[in-house]
């Protein structure tokens, strides 16, 4: 499919593209090979394929929300800059 330059412009008018008059070639060029590309896809023999969601089968893996008890919370807290009352602090962000 080739596209006209009058079509190109009102295309790039819409997308509100100030193409300049050297540059109108290289996009009549780059749409032609998209297009040209897009029909290839269009094309693409699709019988007896089975219809898929993703590529392949994995799903999300969630692991149980289980509360830890971290036992050397000094050390942690030692990492802090600052500390108030067993946590670290930060200043506020608003």
């Amino acid at each position: 499919m080739q596209v006209s330059k009058e079509e190109l412009l009102h295309i790039a008018n819409l997308a509100r593209l100030e193409l300049k008059d050297s540059e109108v070639e290289n996009y009549l060029k780059n749409l032609d090979n998209i297009l040209e590309f897009s029909n290839i896809i269009n094309n693409a023999p699709i019988e007896n394929l089975d219809i898929t969601i993703g590529a392949n089968e994995a799903k999300n893996v969630f692991r149980k929300d289980e509360v830890k008890v971290f036992e050397d919370n000094e050390a942690l807290l030692k990492n802090a800059p600052t500390q108030e009352s067993n946590m670290f602090k930060i200043p506020k962000v608003l």
